[in-house]
This record gives structure tokens, sequence and C-alpha cells, in this order.
């Protein structure tokens, strides 16, 4: 005779995908907003300040930040590649590309952390007597430089978190073959913080 809680362990459990997906693009609709915001405040002082940000933008490594946009582009294939991993229901592979993807994260961050340290050594970050020195249009300039590229740094860090929770998910079999929305959300974030920083890029490196 069939118990109470063998029906129930039979039961379909429900899923709601469509909702899921819902709710993290109408997330990354409001991180949108948030980086739309600073860009309109850029774009405004950018227009304003022309020949100030242009010189401003001459004291960045352009090749550093060459090199850290290759590292991130990389790091939204090895992302992708994790999904298309689980689909085929492959979780080792899954798991390497989600490594990865770790990976690289943190090794833009340690990039960005000595082009940081490299600026701040010649005096040039927020309140230095070096930099209040400059005109305002430069002021302006690395003003937003370090809030904006100090923001995208911070969702960088949220990715590598959840993205560690998805590969230790992966291993757990909570992301699997049939169940990968979890991990596609986190793709999604993750792309998402590549996008932005494809537009900082050109914004402080590539000014003409």
């Amino acid at each position: 005779m069939t118990t109470q809680a063998q029906v129930h362990s039979t039961e379909h459990v429900h899923r709601d995908d469509v909702g899921a997906r819902l709710g993290m693009w109408l997330f990354l609709f409001t991180e949108l907003i948030l980086f739309g915001g600073m860009f309109l405040v850029y774009s405004v002082y950018r227009f304003t300040h022309q020949a100030e940000f242009h010189i401003a933008a001459k004291e960045l490594n352009t090749l550093v930040g060459t090199f850290n946009t290759m590292v991130l582009l990389t790091s939204s294939m090895t992302m992708a590649l994790s999904i298309v991993a689980i689909q085929r229901n492959n979780k080792r592979l899954s798991m390497f590309f989600q490594f990865l993807t770790i990976l690289l994260a943190v090794f833009f961050l340690v990039n960005k952390f000595f082009e940081w340290s490299a600026e701040i050594h010649h005096g040039i970050y927020p309140g230095s007597e070096t930099l209040l020195n400059e005109k305002s249009g430069k002021i302006l300039f690395f003003g937003l430089y370090y809030v904006m590229t100090g923001l995208h740094g911070l969702h960088v860090i949220v990715g590598i978190i959840l993205i560690s929770v998805m590969m230790r998910f992966t291993s757990k079999g909570v992301v699997k073959h049939d169940d990968y929305i979890k991990l596609e959300n986190t793709g999604l974030y993750w792309h998402l913080v590549d996008i932005i920083w494809i537009f900082l890029f050109p914004l402080f490196y590539l000014i003409t």
C-alpha cells in the first residue's frame, strides 16, 4: 500500500523557470538604471570639460585596460560554456568552466588593484593634494573613474561569490542538466558585469 510520504516523494516538484528568468531580467534592468545614471553624469561632465577629460585619460594605462577587457570577454565565454556543458549533462566540464570564470575574474581584480595602486602612488586619487591642484575637469574625471570602476569591481566580487555558490550547487546536484536556471541567471548577471566594463573601457581609456 502506498503511503502518504511515498506519494509526496513522487510528486512533481513545482518550478517556475519563466518567473525566475523574469525576476532576473528585472533585477538586471535596475542595474542598468544605476549605471545608466552614472553614464549620463559622465556625459554631461565630459561635454563641459572635453579638453581636461582628454588630458586626464592619457594618464591611464590603455594597455592594462585593453588586457582587462580581453580577460572579461574570455570570462563571458567560459561562463556560457559552463551552461552549455551542464545542458549536455557534463557536470565536471561545467564546474571546470565555472572555475575558469572565477579565475579570470580574480585575475581582473588583481590587475585592477595594481593599476589603482600605481595611480594612488602617483598621488592620483580623490582628495589628494596632487589632484586638488589640477583643473576641475581632471578632478571630475578621476572622481568618476574611481566611483564607476570601483562599483564595477564590487559587482565583479559579487559575481565571484555567486559563481562559487553555483560550483557547489553543481557538485551537489542542485544544478543539473534538467534544472540549471540558477546557473543561467548567474550567467546573465556575469554577462551584465562584462557589458558594463565594455562601456567603461572606452569612456575612460579611449577618449579621443
